[in-house]
């Protein structure tokens, strides 16, 4: 998400961190850049003229123009003025009487039940009970498909099918979902257009009979510049409490995200990240910010580390590190579990100084390499993998066979390449054995090695 941005704004930034003393026109001159940036990312031009404004007044102030470093300090207000228009995170208002009441809206296509869905899983973890009411009688198979992520997720669909109106159905299921003693209900309803008055009416009929404690706005984050009208539409009609963003994953732009908060005012809540019912993140505008100004987004990385790993597991594995006692199932362990948290490129965004890096990594070629290694380990024996050293020039062949490095008439070689992918891996596990001995025997300042002071 935001790659395009955060990579422009980089570049602007990488010249004027290369500058000394800038003057009122080197700022102008960045700034112009930055606006660009901003509209190419689809940020809503009054958003960015507004945005560009508030930061040109700073700029060309004397915390700037007297700095020692004032390409710095440039960047230091634009990342805190873009914080401001991303405004404070926000939290579902779940406190007062139960049941609470959750209404999606936004257009049709947006992911409303797809997150429905996840938003019920996320509040079911947090110890809470929803319960789904599926109020979209519009589109084809809607219906069908929140009872059937019901069903997946053990969380109760309360339906009449489509024939029924969707208040009478929400007020209907409300009731329902209160006599089986839920805490959060969540009610899906159809895409609609904000212009379009009898279905926004419909809206209101619902919000009047079920009385929300949140009305949140699902939105693409890839629709651009219409997402200011989109907003403001629903904003005026129901008065919506929050915001979703979908389908961040896929998105290189994500201009909407800075809009849609500026133009209704309230918080971005969550944004999706994913086709699994898993993929619904929180949204922090503080690590967001970071990610757009290629800071990294450490926190985010270290919380996804504690959901993948398994806590036993992973002190285990750190004892045998320090032991220098790590071995090549241990490798392959360690290599699972990290391939769970996400893709590479993902996990590189979130490192600070990593951004440019993940550019240069192709999805696909990773994930051959890990399977060709999993694939090699998986193809020794339990004495190999304790112990590489066992492997001589007869084993490596049964491995790289067992492997799938068989060779054929279209590749005569293709078992020496097996042979030599497993030299390579030796080669890197030695390198790791290496680095363990000299944190064991206190010759590598581990701090050092992390970037700390």
């Amino acid at each position: 998400m935001f790659e395009s941005l955060s990579n422009k704004l980089q570049g602007i930034f990488d010249r004027l961190a290369q500058r000394g003393l800038l003057t009122e026109a080197d700022v102008d001159t960045a700034l112009r850049e930055v606006r660009l940036a901003l509209l190419e990312a689809d940020v809503n031009l009054s958003v960015a003229k507004d945005f560009i404004k508030r930061v040109r007044e700073r700029a060309i102030g004397a915390e700037v123009l007297k700095a020692l470093k004032p390409g710095q300090m440039v960047i230091k207000i634009v990342h805190e003025e873009l914080l401001e228009t991303l405004g404070e995170p926000g939290k579902l208002n779940l406190n007062g009487p139960s049941p609470r009441v959750i209404m999606l809206v936004g257009l049709q296509g947006s992911g409303k039940t797809t997150t429905a869905a996840k938003l019920a899983l996320r509040i079911r973890r947090e110890g809470r009970r929803p319960y789904l009411i599926a109020a979209d009688v519009y589109r084809p198979a809607a219906v069908d498909q929140i009872k059937a992520l019901g069903k997946q997720l053990d969380i109760p669909v309360y339906d009449e099918g489509t024939s029924a109106a969707p208040p009478d159905i929400a007020a209907r299921g409300l009731k329902v979902a209160t006599e089986a003693g839920a805490s959060v209900v969540i009610i899906d309803t159809a895409g609609r257009l904000q212009i379009d008055d009898r279905l926004m009416s419909e809206l209101e009929a619902i919000k009047n009979r079920t009385n929300p404690a949140e009305i949140l706005l699902v939105a693409d984050a890839m629709t651009g510049q219409e997402a200011v009208k989109i907003a403001e539409g629903f904003h005026q009609r129901i008065a919506v409490t929050g915001l979703i963003l979908t389908k961040l994953d896929g998105d290189a732009r994500g201009g909407a995200a800075i809009s849609m908060r500026a133009v209704t005012g309230v918080p971005i809540k969550f944004i999706g990240v994913g086709e699994k019912t898993d993929a619904l993140d929180v949204f922090y505008p503080d690590r967001m910010a970071q990610r757009i100004l290629g800071m990294g987004d450490v926190m985010s990385l270290i919380e996804k580390a504690q959901e993948t790993f398994d806590q036993k597991e992973a002190e285990r594995l750190g004892r045998k590190f320090l032991r220098a006692e790590f071995n090549l199932d241990d490798f392959l362990q360690q290599m699972r579990q990290v391939k769970k948290m996400g893709p590479i490129s993902s996990l590189l965004g979130m490192i600070p100084g990593m951004g440019k890096l993940k550019e240069q990594i192709n999805e696909e070629e990773a994930d051959t390499t890990f399977r060709k290694i999993e694939a090699l380990i998986c193809s020794m024996t339990k004495e190999e993998r304790r112990n590489p050293k066992v492997l001589d020039a007869r084993r490596k062949k049964r491995v790289a066979r067992g492997a799938g490095y068989t060779n054929n008439p279209k590749n005569p070689e293709r078992e020496l390449e097996g042979i030599q992918e497993i030299n390579a891996l030796l080669k890197q596990f030695k390198e790791m054995q290496r680095m363990m001995k000299m944190i064991k025997g206190g010759n590598l300042d581990i701090r050092r090695l992390l970037g700390r002071n």
